[in-house]
């Protein structure tokens, strides 16, 4: 079985689990106490201090660990906002942070706080003239991860850093998914990150506030962690989540080599050996071991499993593998294809020969579901003066644009054919497919049900 969702949770690494084991029976004991076993608990848990804040580039003082990546996120969000009230409740965030920054931001618009969407390029990255141009006198705090989770492009964070030190606001950085491969570039004022996504224990997260930055923590809090962080450290999984760190570290730069030459034949071939495939995400500003591309005319959650049936556990942004039946956030908010949508983000230490057999399942298993969705109903397409209309309300992705395509041919050059749907994804879906065969969108109408989706032949 090979395992390509390292962007989801990372396999737990050798040195990770060396370092778990022994600190089970070193560092069990308090380590706010002052006998024997609470002074060693200490010194386990001040050397895995320095070590993260070595790794990270800031003080030891300025670092706590946290229960999780999402409850560094959210405790260092809440933080500065309270921290800065008096200068205003301004959140600046970026369309496709994770869901743990943004479901922040909607806590934050609910109590009474604004926030600004910054909105990013087809590729993923943000503009950071726009980042500028979003501060506003009241503004308390911005945030940017430094790289995305779903497609692996990296951010301008020290662009963006730059323009928030300017106008004396601090930038937030979740760095989860890049801290495994180095330090994140720039002025940042705050940092966050997660111990499983680069091999570490689950259950440990990071929180970086650098000296100089107002900062309340909310809620109960107590003595540990500088009240950043209440309850009793999981000092284990510390000593481990730290040590894994350094051991990636020390691997990163010979190890990206390697993965970005992997990712980068899955980018090239793929849409050599598919049909209908679009790659997304930068080409160049990426992270070196996700890749992301979506097939059109396929059920994203069905080709999960048939991937998984032949061996590959893989994640996908496809609307279908998702109890709201809505795509991503974060390929809506690009712009690009979301059926069919899948993930592959490789490990440290993937062998080559994984990768190659990937890419010959992949191309049969697309295959044979293109072949079992067919054609659509005859009855379902008719002429409405000079428009060819389909009905595809109640069909989900990837039917309404399959049906679009199907009939595309059966109208003049400059003729329009109107796509009924009830289905969100087709909102996304049709212009990247239009854009995809060198079809005119030209625009959504209203309709009873649904809406109508309306594109004009081309070619």
């Amino acid at each position: 079985m090979a395992y390509f969702d390292a962007a989801s949770s990372a396999p737990l690494h050798p040195v990770a689990r060396q370092a778990l084991l022994a600190s089970l029976d070193e560092g069990w004991a308090d380590p706010a106490r002052l006998y024997r076993e609470g002074r060693r608990a200490r010194m386990l848990l001040d050397a895995a201090r320095e070590t993260a804040a070595e790794a990270v580039g800031c003080r030891a003082d300025e670092l706590v660990f946290t229960s999780s990546g999402t409850r560094a996120v959210h405790s260092g969000i809440a933080g500065v906002l309270a921290g800065r009230r008096r200068i205003g409740s301004h959140l600046i965030v970026s369309a496709v942070e994770h869901s743990s920054v943004l479901h922040a931001a909607d806590a934050h618009e609910a109590g009474g706080g604004s926030v600004t969407q910054v909105a990013v390029g087809r590729g993923g990255a943000v503009d950071a003239g726009a980042y500028a141009e979003a501060l506003r006198p009241d503004t308390a705090l911005a945030c940017l991860q430094s790289a995305n989770h779903e497609v692996g492009t990296e951010q301008p964070v020290a662009e963006v850093a730059a323009a928030c030190r300017e106008a004396g606001v601090p930038l937030l950085v979740d760095a989860a998914q890049s801290l495994g491969w180095g330090r994140v570039e720039g002025d940042w004022s705050v940092l966050t990150g997660s111990a499983h996504k680069w091999g570490g224990p689950s259950g440990v997260g990071l929180l970086v506030v650098r000296k100089g930055v107002r900062f309340a923590a909310q809620g109960p809090v107590d003595e540990r962690e500088s009240g950043r962080a209440a309850g009793f450290e999981n000092l284990p999984a510390i000593v481990a989540a730290a040590a894994s760190l350094r051991a990636v570290r020390a691997e990163a730069a010979q190890e990206a080599v390697r993965l970005r030459e992997l990712t980068e034949r899955i980018r090239a071939r793929v849409p050599r050996l598919v049909p209908d495939v679009e790659v997304v995400g930068d080409p160049e500003r990426r992270l070196p071991g996700i890749v992301t591309f979506s097939c059109l005319y396929v059920d994203g959650e069905t080709l999960l499993h048939e991937l998984d049936r032949a061996g590959f556990s893989v994640s996908s942004g496809s609307s279908c593998t998702s109890s709201t039946l809505t795509p991503s956030h974060v390929l809506k908010a690009m712009g690009v294809l979301s059926e069919g949508n899948v993930r592959v983000s490789l490990p440290f230490g993937t062998p080559e020969e994984d990768v190659e057999q990937f890419l010959r399942v992949l191309p049969p298993a697309v295959a044979g579901m293109r072949e079992k969705l067919g054609a659509p109903t005859a009855e379902k397409v008719v002429r409405d003066e000079d428009v060819l209309v389909v009905d595809s309300l109640g069909k989900r992705c990837p039917i309404p644009v399959i049906e679009l395509a199907k009939v595309i041919g059966d109208v003049p050059v400059g003729g329009l054919v109107r796509v009924l749907s009830d289905d969100e994804a087709a909102r996304l879906d049709i212009p990247a497919w239009c854009e995809m065969r060198g079809q005119e969108y030209v625009g959504e109408e209203s309709a009873e049900r649904g809406a109508a989706y309306v594109v004009r032949r081309v070619s």
